[in-house]
């Protein structure tokens, strides 16, 4: 049988969220610090840290690429980075109302969404370079999100008592080749 080791990687402030690289190389560390870091996974040595963030940070998610991730931060901003050029992020999302809690990538790498602790959930078109974006708006407080295995759905958990659901966006597809007339 099989077992999980233990090793540890010390930081003078709470871990908040985690994410690892999809190569396996590198770590997302985000948490109770303006500075998020980008870490080396076998060794724990900080690679970068990634300044731009105005309050503590709660999510990170990796890009399929393994090239760019993003960071979600109490400061209603969710940055877009780039590993080969660490000393700014490429671009900084706005939120609404509150912090950015949770961040999913496509398994594709199409779209990007952010949620907000609550009432909104962002998804933006990675290939526009985050320029078109979608934003789904309901009541409650936002538990999670999760794109299906093949991008067909967007589930978003909400955890509000009287409004407690989950709720399932379906992909729509424009498939006008269908209307042509030949």
């Amino acid at each position: 049988m099989e077992t999980f080791t233990s090793k540890h990687i010390y930081f003078p402030w709470p871990v908040n969220h985690t994410s690892l690289c999809p190569n396996a190389k590198f770590l997302i560390i985000v948490g109770d610090d303006p500075d998020g870091m980008l870490v080396d996974s076998s060794s724990g040595k900080i690679i970068a840290h990634l300044r731009g963030h105005m309050d503590y940070s709660f999510a990170s998610a990796w890009h399929p690429d393994g090239v760019t991730f993003a960071t979600g931060n109490q400061d209603k901003t969710c940055r877009i980075w780039d590993t080969r050029n660490l000393s700014k992020s490429i671009t900084a999302l706005k939120g609404n109302l509150g912090a950015i809690r949770s961040i999913r990538y496509t398994s594709d790498g199409r779209f990007m969404a952010m949620a907000e602790a609550a009432d909104f959930v962002h998804v933006f078109d990675v290939k526009s370079e985050y320029e078109k974006e979608q934003e789904i708006d309901f009541f409650g407080e936002i538990s999670g999100m999760s794109f299906s295995p093949y991008t067909e759905s967007l589930f978003i958990g909400v955890w509000d008592r009287t409004y407690g659901s989950l709720l399932e966006y379906g992909r729509s597809r424009d498939y006008s080749y269908v209307d042509t007339i030949i």
